[in-house]
């Protein structure tokens, strides 16, 4: 599919160009659930070449139980510090791509550790995209309710002003999983390069 991709000439040049530049760091993928940060995650990572790793997935494997089992046997406290630990296990054997779960970021040491050995990402959203990504999976224990819209719209208003310290924004939109790969590859390459500022939304 990348052939579809406008410049999909500049791909070779730009992996080999971020991966000699990340050095041992990774590249961390932040933002709601439904963003798309696993799907476009694992485009990236092919894209760059390097592995693709899902917090969630590794969290899920060490404690041999799921995310809603063990929010419901732990409590969301206990489980964002087994999540911290995970991801900061995680980021020292990069580089890798790591997708995290909506609410990592969140976490004051967390987010240090991905300061510290990562490039963070932040996939931001609109809300009707949120909703009807979410809506295709039923293992998302925050919104277990009456009113997922509502409880979307509060995570949007509290984990956005953090998400925006992310070093880079890109759009995740309806749009093909290779372009906003591909607008994410060049954002972490503009960066890394020196050539765009932090923090600068790509996509539209």
């Amino acid at each position: 599919m990348t052939e579809d991709i406008v410049g999909a000439a500049q791909i070779p040049e730009l992996a080999k160009s971020i991966r000699e530049r990340l050095g041992h760091k990774s590249i961390v993928l932040v933002g709601l659930m439904g963003a798309g940060k696993s799907t476009v995650g694992k485009k990236l990572a092919t894209l760059v070449e390097l592995p693709f790793f899902d917090a969630d997935n590794e969290i899920e494997k060490v404690s041999t139980m799921t995310i809603p089992e063990l929010f419901e046997a732990y409590g969301e406290a206990e489980f964002r510090d087994l999540e911290r630990r995970v991801i900061v296990r995680m980021l020292e054997n990069g580089p890798i791509v790591l997708a995290t779960g909506g609410g990592a970021y969140m976490n004051e040491l967390t987010r240090r550790a991905i300061a510290s050995e990562g490039v963070s990402l932040w996939l931001k959203a609109e809300l009707d995209v949120l909703m009807t990504r979410v809506a295709r999976k039923q293992n998302r224990p925050l919104l277990k309710n009456d009113n997922p819209r509502g409880v979307m719209e509060r995570l949007m208003t509290e984990r956005d002003p953090v998400y925006s310290l992310a070093d880079l924004t890109v759009n995740s939109r309806e749009e093909k999983k290779e372009i906003i790969a591909f607008e994410a590859m060049q954002a972490i390459a503009g960066l890394l390069n020196g050539n765009a500022p932090s923090n600068e939304e790509s996509g539209s």
